[in-house]
């Protein structure tokens, strides 16, 4: 049985939870949660249906193998260092955007094992694009650990550390930016004469179509765009305005900046 314990009860650490119990099964997990707001903890408590329980962050620390550290950056160090002073060793997982696996590893007190990733909110529906990186102490089984939680709301890659800033500012604010492009597409559409709801309900389900082509085809997008656009046609006519709009170059950029304001969050 996995004993996990959940620091901070918001919608991440709940789909987390919720995604870990579909994958073990109720019977092969215990929960231990903690948050500043006992409703946060009961209304994540009574989503589950495993063995849980409710405490302070000690306690947390005390009762779990691995915790999930899913407070906001500006309070992970004060909980940090009242955990730092737990005996023994286990896995401390941080979701905080910005916070450091030497700033973690130093303010729980040199002796834990740390792993820092980046989710994003499509965990809330299963379809989760996450990466994380294990710090000095962690181990390879800390990794498996690390994939099972986070892959059993989605996909689970293994960075470098290095890279998370790039990886925040594409999979972790790329929602955001593919929210925009479904709401423009829908806009299209009502400019053209469709319904709202049709419009979006097209424009939504266009953009998970697509997606999905790329991820179970394997084929890389340029080669899926060619299989669709005919010469002379709608699409390349389409393809033509989005070019000398800048899209493309807005998206790169949309990447580069959200990076650099992660980086700046963390120095």
């Amino acid at each position: 049985m996995l004993k996990l314990g959940l620091i901070g009860c918001g919608k991440m650490g709940g789909a987390l939870l919720r995604g870990v119990e579909k994958a073990l099964g109720s019977a092969e997990l215990s929960v231990t949660l903690s948050d500043v707001l006992p409703a946060a903890e009961k209304a994540l408590q009574e989503t589950l249906t495993c063995q849980t329980a409710v405490g302070s962050p000690a306690q947390v620390g005390v009762e779990s193998e691995v915790v999930l550290l899913a407070v906001k950056p500006g309070d992970m160090k004060s909980l940090c260092e009242g955990l730092a002073k737990l005996e023994g060793s286990r896995l401390f997982i941080s979701i905080a955007a910005g916070i450091s696996i030497t700033q973690l590893e130093t303010w729980l007190g040199g002796k834990q094992r740390v792993i820092r990733c980046m989710p994003n909110t499509p965990a809330l529906v299963a379809t989760g694009a996450a990466a994380f990186a294990c710090g000095s102490l962690a181990t390879p089984a800390d990794a498996e650990t690390a994939v099972k939680i986070l892959g059993s709301v989605g996909t689970a890659d293994q960075v470098s550390e290095k890279l998370l800033d790039a990886v925040t500012g594409l999979s972790g604010s790329g929602p955001a930016y593919v929210y925009t492009v479904i709401e423009a597409l829908a806009d299209g559409g009502v400019l053209m004469g469709l319904p709202r709801a049709v419009s979006l309900q097209l424009a939504a389900q266009t953009v998970a179509g697509a997606a999905k082509m790329v991820l179970e085809t394997g084929k890389h997008p340029a080669a899926l765009r060619d299989e669709v656009t005919s010469p002379g046609g709608t699409t390349i006519a389409g393809l033509e305005q989005l070019e000398a709009q800048g899209l493309r170059h807005a998206l790169i950029q949309a990447v580069r900046k959200a990076t650099e304001r992660s980086k700046e969050l963390g120095a």
